[in-house]
C-alpha cells in the first residue's frame, strides 16, 4: 500500500464542515467590520474526504502559509489569526493593499509554489463580501484539477475522481515535496 498522509485524524462528517465554514465567515465579517479599508485573506487547504487535519497537513499548511508570506510586503500584515481545528487549519490575514493585488499574489502562490495547488486562498474586502474576487475575475484560468487537468469545478461537480485517487495525489506531493527536505518542485 502507498504511503498516505491520510491515515490519521478525526474524521469530519458534513455538519462539522459547515459549522466551520458558518464559522469562517462569521470571523471575516468581523475582520471586515474592524478593517473596512484593508483586504482579508483567508488561507486553508483544499483536502477531500473526512480527515481534515492531522500532524502532515498542519506541516503542509505551516509550509504554505510561511511561502505565502515571504510574497507580501512585511509592512501590508496587519493582523494575523490561525485556528487549528479538526476541519482544517486556516490563516486570516489583515493587509493593506488592494484587494485585485493581493489576490493576485495568492494565485501566484497557488500556481507557483510546489504545494500551492492544495491552497484555496480568498482575497475580500468590506465591499466584495457578497463573495470573494476569483481567479477569473482578474483573468486568470479557472482551478485546474489535480488528476487531469480539466477544470476543477467540473471534475468536482461530476465526482470524475474519487476520494482515494485524489488523496493518493495529495499524498505524493507532499511526499515528493518534503522527501528532499522541503524543497521540491512543482
Amino acid at each position: 500500500m502507498a504511503e498516505t498522509i491520510f491515515a490519521t485524524g478525526a474524521p469530519q462528517d458534513i455538519m462539522s464542515v459547515l459549522a466551520n465554514k458558518d464559522a469562517r465567515v462569521a470571523w471575516q465579517d468581523k475582520l471586515m467590520a474592524e478593517y473596512p479599508e484593508d483586504t482579508i485573506l483567508a488561507s486553508k487547504l483544499n483536502i477531500p474526504g473526512p480527515i481534515k487535519n492531522n500532524d502532515q497537513l498542519e506541516r503542509l499548511f505551516a509550509t504554505g502559509v510561511a511561502q505565502l508570506a515571504q510574497l507580501f510586503p512585511a509592512t501590508a500584515l496587519k493582523t494575523e489569526t490561525t485556528w487549528h481545528k479538526p476541519t482544517g487549519p486556516e490563516a486570516f490575514w489583515v493587509v493593506d493593499m488592494p484587494v485585485a493585488e493581493a489576490k493576485q499574489i495568492a494565485v501566484q502562490f497557488e500556481d507557483d509554489f510546489a504545494l500551492g495547488r492544495l491552497f484555496d486562498v480568498d482575497a475580500l474586502t468590506a465591499t466584495t463580501q457578497e463573495r470573494p474576487l476569483s481567479r477569473q475575475d482578474l483573468g486568470f484560468a479557472a482551478r485546474r484539477c489535480l488528476i487531469c487537468g480539466r477544470p476543477a469545478k467540473d471534475c468536482a461537480r461530476s465526482r470524475r475522481h474519487n476520494v482515494a485517487e485524489l488523496q493518493a495525489n495529495i499524498s505524493q506531493r507532499y511526499f515528493d515535496y518534503f522527501k528532499d527536505g522541503g524543497h521540491g518542485t512543482n
